[in-house]
């Protein structure tokens, strides 16, 4: 069937597409480098018309035109699944909101969400000649935006990059309410972080403890990209890719010759994550790559799948972690930094899987605004800080100083492992904290 003629009745310029956005309505802003371009300088142009206007988004990499407007606050407001630079400063200017959720559960929200998506607006790659629009990199919870949603707008653009997948990584013209036709801008992209000492000595610890065969799960980060640039220099092989969000670190492993995917239980053969955003070496590596498979994030974060992988590797990020082991990797106190993500559903599922291992790694320590230097290791996680990973899921905690598994640990010996990988200076003031909060045991052992 030749569904040009469809496309040619549905395409409009994003000024008329704008239009369907009205005074009190829930949008959808679509995810990560799928957030439009032309549609956004259309929609920033009448939103000062509008009012009460609810945008829902995240993972945003580059400033849309809405945000730009004079006093945005009076006319929409910003509701973000996950929050990264950009997200973060329009809570700063007093519009932008996080909305908590585990992001495997973003897909079912919306499915059994109240009320409708009233507008979606997202970009995509060209149709193909069976009428799909590709989600590219942003599969996530796409399709079940468009299950609700009221009214679809898509906006085409050819640097999209088009991504093999295993199921709902598309939406039909049928299903399509209007079609514009973008201006073909290069993808945003996240420049490689710079890697520390302390990084690729982190990096280091984290690697003698991954055997082949393993699937892995890497952050975002100069840790986890540390991680990545010691695996494409090892021994190791046979490994696996399932993941939230596919990285660069990942790239460099796989052109290193080190995955093959021939160990994973599930999908094997396949390198399989809910989104991607990098450099444009991720994304020209991805494009039509069979190797890779981009799927639902309810299925990529699914903790059951994770638990079917045997020796699951999950590496991720914190902002600082306490005596008790509870992991803050969201905010830090009432700041805000990111969002709740997969990290929860990794490190679970990396416990439950056959050989699996969860580590959560950071710095020791950190420079303050008056250039002190401050512990990320802390009595108590400070006031309005949220727990991302409770003290009860903490497997291996892995710093420059050390890693230790605190899995099963009653609270004086979890108190003296954290206490171990914390930088000396602040050693002696963590054991006057963990005797104060009746956590340190006479028998313990640890010097300061």
């Amino acid at each position: 069937m030749d569904y040009s003629k469809e496309y040619a009745k549905k395409l409009v310029t994003p000024e008329k597409a704008v239009e369907a956005v009205q005074s009190g309505q829930w949008i959808d802003y679509g995810w990560g480098v799928a957030v439009p371009v032309a549609l956004d300088k259309a929609l920033a142009k009448v939103m000062p018309s509008l009012h009460r206007v609810n945008i829902r988004g995240g993972m945003v990499l580059r400033t849309p035109e809405i945000f730009k407007i004079e006093s945005p606050a009076e006319h929409f407001t910003w509701n973000s699944w996950h929050m990264t630079g950009v997200d973060r400063k329009t809570t700063e200017m007093g519009f932008g909101f996080y909305a908590p959720i585990r992001y495997s559960e973003l897909p079912r929200y919306y499915r059994d969400m109240p009320a409708d998506v009233d507008v979606a607006l997202f970009q995509v790659h060209p149709m193909d000649k069976h009428g799909y629009f590709n989600f590219g990199p942003s599969v996530s919870h796409m399709a079940a935006v468009c299950g609700r949603a009221k009214a679809i707008v898509v906006e085409v653009n050819e640097s999209l990059p088009y991504c093999l997948g295993g199921e709902a990584e598309s939406v039909h013209i049928s299903r399509v309410d209007m079609v514009v036709e973008g201006e073909n801008q290069a993808m945003p992209t996240i420049a490689p972080p710079e890697i520390t000492e302390v990084d690729e000595t982190v990096a280091k610890l984290i690697v003698e403890r991954i055997p082949d065969g393993a699937c892995l799960q890497i952050g975002i980060g100069g840790m986890p990209s540390a991680v990545g640039a010691f695996i494409a220099k090892s021994d190791l092989k046979d490994l696996g890719i399932h993941t939230e969000m596919y990285v660069d670190a990942m790239v460099d492993i796989a052109m290193a010759g080190k995955i093959n995917g021939s160990k994973k239980n599930v999908n094997p053969g396949r390198q399989t994550y809910a989104f991607a955003a990098g450099t444009q070496k991720l994304y020209d590596y991805i494009d039509h790559n069979p190797a890779c498979m981009t799927a639902p994030v309810d299925y990529c974060n699914d903790v059951r799948v994770l638990a079917s992988l045997d020796n699951f590797m999950s590496i991720n990020n914190a902002v600082d972690v306490d005596l008790f082991g509870q992991v803050s990797s969201e905010t830090s106190g009432l700041k805000h930094i990111s969002g709740a993500g997969g990290q929860l559903d990794f490190v679970l599922g990396a416990y439950l899987s056959k050989g699996g291992k969860s580590f959560i790694c950071c710095s020791s320590t950190m420079k303050g605004k008056d250039g002190q230097l401050q512990s990320r290791i802390v009595p108590t996680l400070k006031e309005g800080s949220v727990v991302t990973d409770t003290r009860a899921n903490l497997h291996y905690l892995v710093t420059e100083y050390g890693i230790v598994n605190v899995k099963g640990l009653s609270t004086w010996q979890k108190a003296e492992a954290i206490i171990s990988v914390a930088h000396p200076q602040f050693r002696e003031n963590l054991i006057q904290s963990a005797e104060k909060m009746r956590i340190w045991s006479r028998s313990n052992k640890l010097e300061a």
